[in-house]
């Protein structure tokens, strides 16, 4: 399936053909299947035993090509002929070009044959079925909508025609520079023009006015401050996407005369899906070609993203014959204006913004498919929902590319399951069962947390893993996310597994008077969690029901506010340190649905940005994308593929303690003052973080995390030696008890195998040192050490407290 993968992304399909491969009919070689346009079309690529038999014949005479000067006689070629010569070359060339045709004609017949024997076997999708979508509904639908888009659009701009034309200021944020430009006429592409050259203006996607995301093409409104974004940012690459996907709705839309549903970019930043509704249909690999075709047909045609704002009830009327856009309409506020969008036959609901047109995406590939629910929800509809990705020029598409091999290779479910790991079991969906080796990686991992907070001031607590519900209704979590919890009854009450922590630390918090001098109180738990992801949202260890969080929360006073989060950053790069991780920091501001007063947010930004400068790293804002109840900073993580994880978060958060009336004695006597809580985490999940740290280290664990650290290999002693097999196992066994005893995870190879064999298994399995032991050892009381991938370093010869005293540096040094 990697193999096809990468197929589907490199192939002809994905628009990326090999520009040397040679293809029978082609312009550039007249007489093998003919050079007509209708020929060129219906001849398949050859195969590499044609290409091959091409190549030597074309040695044998002299890099033959038809009207070429070095293959005179030939028909079309010019100069002095000799005939002689001709004939006996055109004989060979009928020849040829029979056997030419064979083999193109053999190779296809084979490949055909070996597809389809594996669609039997399951190991590739088999042909897809023939799809005929109602061609009368889709077209009668398609003019519907893109009449009404038509009137509306031209309406609209009849009423801005009364209010155009008012000089507007337009300041850069980037430099300062003011623009002058007109009211509902200049556009951000226009000062893109004015203030770049033709080509940088060309690579704006995007722009951000007054602090909202605007279309390039979309009139200016008044006074302003814009911004720009090309590819590279993450607005423009969101935005990219965001287009790509309505691309892939037009393709799936002509192709399958599927209804619609959503088609967002990915949350973690790597493309695009679009779910629709097929009925019957299943899609899968061999369909993506069809879907690529037709979403480089939109592309070609250079569609332009066009935006109108419409009515509850015109978006009622436009998008009547899809009942999951009419469901997702009735839900918006009556009074909210609802944007629709439009490339070439796709009209859309979507709130935008868009690249300027179709033509912006050079390379677009499909990469999976799968089943999904509309809305998550088992009980509704099932959908399809189709993966892609999408990049502004073919060379990102084949850095993609290798990097998804790459990451394939790395998957830690192949990992997991190779290591020994890990499993997952029906009789407990979602929830992982951690095998020894495993549970040390796990254990590790506690304990290094268990360390930094004694070092830096937290307490550990342990909490319930049950609560009544009266606490999720005081908590907010019962009216918010319930449906994300395991809810059942217990004696007549409805009580409900923790689907996180904060509300336990919030009773522990209350549960007697607290004095400012107890602030900061840093409060730590390891309590398992439980959430009920939806069966098709589970993936490996990255998506679970049942996991442990490195979960903490600290109550202060808001004047400890800035102190405490600069603590909190302060152990976030001490810890990515120690992985290798590079990250990346945002500031994530007061939202429309805001709880508290402004004042507070204000002052509570204020310290949040302080904290984020006195760090040294650099850092963005992230207008409006707070949580309800508090300003927070995300924290993005990249491996080594530099791919981005959400693991560590920080929160302010106001509301929970006035939810559960928390409160503490400050210095004036008889008054009480709200503390401010912080939300924190730095791994996030622990199982989570096992994925990310698997895949980083590409299974090859560091010393101090590895659950496989050593192996001891006897050698087999030659007679002359005077020592048996038995004496040199026994002092393998020695080894080892010295080194489990000094607390090391160290095994002995006591199989047959020989020494070299024994070596490879060793690397094969990740152990990090290999620990010879042979007569010449036994004798000294040493053990020779070889070191994992590290063939070429010369082997060391020590003894085994020198052993134990060099892997107790490494495992301090967290290497």
């Amino acid at each position: 399936m990697a193999e096809a993968s990468n197929n589907n992304l490199l192939a002809a399909g994905a628009w990326s053909n090999c520009s040397g491969a040679v293809r029978a009919g082609d312009r550039g070689d007249p007489g093998v299947l003919g050079s007509k346009e209708e020929d060129r079309e219906a001849a398949p690529r050859c195969s590499w035993a044609a290409r091959k038999k091409i190549k030597r014949s074309c040695a044998f005479w002299g890099s033959w090509r038809p009207g070429y000067r070095g293959d005179q006689g030939i028909e079309g070629a010019k100069g002095p002929r000799d005939h002689t010569r001709s004939s006996a070359q055109g004989v060979y060339l009928k020849r040829f070009i029979r056997e030419a045709q064979r083999t193109l004609v053999s190779d296809r017949m084979k490949k055909n044959s070996a597809a389809a024997a594996m669609g039997k076997k399951g190991k590739s999708p088999a042909a897809p079925p023939e799809v005929v979508p109602d061609s009368a509904y889709l077209e009668a639908v398609t003019q519907k909508r893109i009449s009404l888009f038509e009137a509306i659009q031209a309406r609209q701009a009849l009423e801005r025609l009364s209010i155009a034309g008012d000089p507007i200021r337009i300041t850069l944020v980037l430099d300062g520079q003011v623009k002058g430009g007109k009211r509902w006429i200049s556009t951000p592409m226009d000062v893109a023009k004015e203030v770049s050259s033709r080509r940088e203006a060309a690579s704006f996607l995007i722009a951000r006015v007054n602090g909202a995301l605007w279309d390039m093409a979309r009139p200016l409104e008044g006074d302003c401050e814009l911004e720009l974004f090309g590819f590279d940012t993450k607005d423009g690459r969101d935005t990219f996407w965001h287009s790509s996907a309505h691309i892939l709705g037009e393709a799936l839309e002509r192709a399958y005369g599927c209804k619609l549903c959503i088609g967002p970019c990915v949350t973690r930043g790597e493309g695009f899906y679009y779910d629709a509704y097929y009925g019957d249909v299943t899609l899968n690999e061999a369909h993506f070609g069809l879907i690529q075709a037709q979403a480089r047909k939109a592309v070609d045609e250079k569609q332009p993203f066009e935006r109108i704002k419409v009515s509850r009830v015109e978006a009622l009327e436009m998008f009547a014959e899809n009942q999951f856009k009419v469901e997702i309409i009735k839900e918006l506020p009556e009074d909210l204006a609802i944007t629709v969008y439009r490339c070439g036959d796709l009209v859309d609901l979507c709130r935008g913004p868009h690249i300027p047109n179709t033509s912006f995406v050079k390379a677009f590939a499909c990469t999976n498919a799968s089943s999904s629910y509309w809305r998550g929800k088992a009980e509704r509809e099932s959908l399809q929902r189709v993966y892609g990705v999408s990049f502004p020029d073919s060379k990102r598409l084949k850095d993609y590319s290798d990097m998804m091999e790459e990451a394939q290779r790395r998957d830690h479910r192949k990992l997991g399951q190779k290591q020994e790991l890990f499993i997952f079991n029906p009789v407990s969906p979602g929830c992982c069962f951690f095998l020894p080796h495993g549970a040390r990686i796990l254990n590790k991992l506690k304990t290094f947390m268990q360390q930094e907070y004694w070092e830096r001031g937290y307490e550990e607590v342990v909490t319930p893993n049950v609560y009544n519900m009266s606490l999720w209704e005081t908590s907010g979590h019962a009216a918010n996310y319930r449906e994300n919890m395991f809810v059942f009854e217990v004696d007549g009450q409805e009580v409900g597994l923790k689907p996180m922590n904060c509300p336990g630390h919030c009773e522990i918090f209350r549960h007697r008077t607290r004095s400012y001098r107890e602030l900061p109180l840093r409060m730590a738990d390891f309590g398992v969690l439980h959430r009920n992801e939806a069966s098709g949202a589970l993936t490996g260890l990255t998506r679970v029901r049942r996991f442990v969080q490195d979960d903490a929360h600290i109550f202060c006073r808001e004047s400890q506010v800035k102190d405490e989060v600069e603590g909190v950053l302060k152990f976030i790069d001490d810890v990515y340190k120690i992985f290798g991780f590079e990250y990346e920091l945002e500031l994530s501001t007061r939202p429309e649905n805001y709880l508290g007063d402004v004042e507070t947010w204000n002052r509570a930004e204020h310290q949040l940005k302080e904290a984020l400068t006195a760090s040294g790293k650099p850092w963005k804002v992230n207008e409006g994308d707070g949580a309800f109840y508090g300003p927070k900073i995300d924290i993005g993580v990249f491996d080594a593929l530099k791919r981005k994880f959400q693991c560590a978060t920080l929160q302010l958060d106001f509301q929970l303690p006035i939810n559960f009336k928390l409160t503490y004695a400050p210095e004036e006597q008889g008054k009480l003052e709200r503390p401010v809580m912080i939300h924190r985490a730095i791994l996030g999940s622990f199982e989570r973080m096992v994925a990310i740290l698997l895949e980083h280290y590409g299974g090859k664990w560091p010393l101090w995390l590895s659950p496989r650290q050593a192996i001891v290999c006897p050698t087999a002693p030659k007679p002359e030696s005077g020592y048996n097999k038995e004496a040199i196992l026994e002092y393998a066994k020695e080894v080892r008890g010295k080194m489990h005893k000094a607390g090391f995870y160290v095994d002995v190879d006591m199989t047959d195998e020989t020494f070299n064999k024994k070596v490879a298994l060793a690397q094969a399995a990740q152990y990090n040192y290999i620990l010879a032991v042979g007569p010449t050892e036994v004798n000294s009381g040493e053990v020779t050490i070889r070191v994992r991938d590290k063939k070429d370093q010369a082997l060391s010869t020590v003894s085994v407290d020198d052993a134990i005293r060099r892997f107790r540096e490494e495992v301090a040094a967290f290497q």
